[in-house]
């Protein structure tokens, strides 16, 4: 399982990197937020993939913390997601308004024509 989260985030940070690199502002955002996912999976990796393990402890239980999920990292995931989300919405309206205002979607904001 770790090797396929190791492989999701590398393949997920490097297509984030290689859209960041191309021409059109909607390649850019798509790019953001494609390395934003790669981000958050990675902090999520962090907090030692657990299947049915509590993240609260239990009373019950030893106060072992190997036992237990750890919660920091579920909280600040879920915080970037809400984020992301929020700015990804924002790019894109400020896309469609310098689209309008430019008539043109390139980066530097003029075409390149051979």
């Amino acid at each position: 399982m770790e090797w396929i989260l190791a492989c999701a985030i590398g393949v997920l940070a490097g297509s984030g990197i290689w859209l960041l690199l191309r021409p059109r502002t909607f390649q850019f955002i798509m790019g953001l937020a494609l390395l934003s996912y790669a981000v958050n999976l990675f902090i999520f990796s962090m907090g030692r993939i657990r299947l049915d393990a509590p993240p609260v402890i239990n009373t019950q239980w030893a106060a072992d913390p190997s036992q237990y999920a750890d919660p920091l990292p579920q909280a600040l995931v879920l915080t970037a997601i809400v984020i992301g989300f929020a700015t990804t919405a924002l790019f894109l309206v400020v896309l469609l308004a310098s689209r309008g205002l430019a008539d043109t979607d390139h980066v530097d904001g003029e075409e390149h024509r051979p």
